[in-house]
């Protein structure tokens, strides 16, 4: 869970890189990194909050592992959102349980 949450969370970052987010990519790799972890029910839910993440427009990933260890096949693994304003990820997330 921790390796797919990271290559989520660097996937992101990397995906943040762009002329509209640099600053706040900047704000977030210096200060602190903040990471919220939360659960799904899903894989289709973790499909639709990665969908919903993209259609508002946010930095995000979608980890899809290749199946070679812990699955037997192809299996979408995490999402990550941000960096990006709180409130704005927290419409997305905010419902979620807190992992």
């Amino acid at each position: 869970m921790v390796a797919q949450g990271s290559h989520a969370s660097l996937m992101s970052y990397t995906n943040s890189l762009t002329p509209k987010n640099y600053s706040i990519a900047g704000e977030w790799l210096n200060d602190g990194q903040t990471k919220i972890c939360v659960g799904v029910d899903s894989e289709q839910q973790l499909r639709d909050i990665y969908a919903e993440a993209r259609l508002a427009g946010l930095p995000c990933s979608l980890v899809l592992d290749a199946g070679h260890t812990e699955f037997k096949e192809p299996t979408y693994t995490a999402c990550a959102i941000g960096p990006a304003d709180s409130d704005e990820i927290d419409k997305i997330t905010g419902a979620l349980k807190l992992l």
